[in-house]
């Protein structure tokens, strides 16, 4: 019974300490449920000031369209990811599709 129990109190360790580093990425919970455990995190998508990235390719002959490209389109994205311990608290990470 006692090692049931030090498993779990391991595992809810571990699954709090994977939700603050996703947090501290800049993910906010959205659903969490403690007993199964798993967690639902979203990352808005940024604003970007396309005026800025124009001005910056400008000065630097086009090079600095590569950065411009892969914020419009990768970055300016919102993700979804769900977070969680399986049966034998090993951490998963799955994302969520609309």
């Amino acid at each position: 019974m006692s090692s049931q129990l030090i498993i779990n109190e391991e595992s809810s360790v571990k699954f709090s300490k994977i939700l603050r580093d996703k947090i501290s990425k800049g993910f906010v919970i959205e659903e969490r449920n403690d007993k199964l455990p798993f967690a639902v995190l979203s990352k808005k998508k940024q604003k970007i000031n396309h005026n800025i990235y124009f001005v910056f390719s400008c000065v630097t002959l086009g090079i600095g369209s590569i950065a411009w490209i892969y914020k419009s389109f990768i970055s300016s994205r919102e993700i979804r990811i769900l977070v969680g311990l399986d049966e034998d608290g090993n951490a998963f990470e799955d994302k969520c599709y609309n």
